[in-house]
């Protein structure tokens, strides 16, 4: 699995012109899958996307988790992630997981995120999504489990 993690002070999802996901603070997330991943694999990512110290401390450091901030998450499904892009100017996506496998893997690391810290906000997948973020900082990162 593949996460691009943005910190944000605010960021919506729009399906056609409806805003389907929307949070104030919190951590707006990329998910991509892999043909290889697993629910061990998606239990892995959420534990390091709770843990993970990227929210500032009353000194400026970067020494806070999401929920010592009582943040939100907004997780998108983003299959270009896992996409080949090492040969030639066009990606292939040989390297992402199939369409049914990653929607599968899509909702169920949502609701493991549900069950484990309540309130997840969703892009929809397969949709053709808008999605707008005040990044943080800015500060992204890239996991890969």
């Amino acid at each position: 699995m593949i996460c691009i993690l943005q910190r944000v002070t605010q960021a919506s999802v729009e399906v056609e012109e409806k805003t389907v996901g929307a949070i104030e603070q919190g951590l707006m997330v990329l998910c991509g899958f892999q043909p290889d991943d697993t629910s061990a694999s998606l239990e892995k990512m959420m534990n390091k996307l709770l843990k993970f110290r990227i929210f500032s401390d009353e000194q400026g450091k970067m020494n806070l988790n999401i929920q010592q901030v009582e943040g939100r998450f907004l997780l998108v499904p983003q299959f270009t992630l896992a996409a080949d892009t090492s040969k030639g100017n066009r990606p292939g996506f040989h390297t992402s997981a199939p369409p049914h496998l990653a929607e599968a893997w899509f909702n169920e690391f949502v609701q493991l995120m549900n069950n484990v810290y309540p309130g997840s906000e969703t892009g929809i997948f397969g949709a053709d999504m808008k999605v707008s973020l005040i990044n943080d900082g800015p500060v992204t990162f890239q996991l890969i489990t």
